[in-house]
């Protein structure tokens, strides 16, 4: 495959920049909470004058490996989650995240957007129905299983991160919950380290094609290393409640932001 130059693209304005800021420090903090900051983020990339999808993907990798690192460390700190889960998955994601981003210049993404949609839908009502999902810790597995669920997990959404990206802190952060039994502030502590590992996968396939854009990228991880900062503070403090409702909405932004894109694809 041929390298994408990395130069930044001409026409680009203080304006956009200053969007570009905002939008990653915005993508930073929803991150931190419960994913799908990539919904504000890659769209702002996508705005800029002359940038490629393939560009605008890789950028905002570098971008969202600042914020996850920085929510990664203020969990740790605070909630302290299970290394013993958590490394193992990040570690198997990062690969997985790899492979996903070698498909990503290759097949587009209305091949898989009504798919995501049926699974957000599934999360979504899953989560309404039982209010009391994710309230506790209550762990479903103990030793191996539970080590083998987390590392499907892993493959599953790593994959996933690599290929397209946005909701994959949702994803993840409901996977924990769910297949698990995490609450939601513990799901949110372990969803960090492995998007942090998913990041740097597909970044280890975007940084040799040249497809980062750095200025952009360097500033805007800035930015979003600031957001990740106050959203997992945030989270810490107000808890599981806080966060189980910040997730529905983010999940409902999801399922509508891709659904009107399958109907604008469906409209051409």
């Amino acid at each position: 495959m041929a390298a994408t130059a990395s130069a930044l693209p001409d026409g680009l304005g203080w304006e956009t920049l200053a969007l570009l800021c905002v939008a990653a420090f915005a993508a930073g903090w929803i991150d931190a909470v419960v994913g799908g900051g990539g919904l504000l983020q890659l769209p702002a990339l996508l705005l800029v004058p002359g940038i490629t999808p393939l560009q605008a993907l890789a950028t905002n990798k570098l971008a969202s490996v600042f914020g996850t690192a920085s929510s990664s460390a203020s969990y740790y700190l605070t909630v302290r989650p299970s290394l013993r889960t958590a490394l193992p998955m990040a570690g198997i994601a990062l690969v997985s995240a790899f492979g996903g981003a070698s498909f990503a210049a290759f097949l587009p993404a209305s091949v898989f957007r009504p798919v995501i949609v049926g699974a957000l839908l599934v999360v979504a009502l899953i989560t309404l129905l039982k209010p009391t999902l994710g309230a506790v810790t209550r762990l479903k597995y103990r030793g191996p299983r539970q080590l083998l669920t987390g590392l499907a997990i892993g493959v599953s959404i790593g994959f996933y991160d690599g290929l397209l990206g946005p909701g994959t802190g949702t994803f993840l952060i409901i996977s924990l919950v769910g297949f698990l039994g995490y609450d939601f502030l513990h799901a949110s502590a372990q969803a960090k380290i492995v998007n942090c590992a998913t990041n740097v996968g597909a970044l280890l396939f975007f940084i040799p094609l040249g497809a980062v854009l750095w200025p952009f990228g360097l500033v805007m991880g800035a930015a979003n290393f600031l957001g990740a900062l106050l959203g997992s503070r945030m989270a810490i403090a107000r808890g599981t409640r806080f966060i189980r409702v910040l997730f529905l909405i983010v999940v409902a932004v999801l399922i509508a932001k891709l659904g009107f894109d399958i109907w604008a694809e469906a409209a051409r």
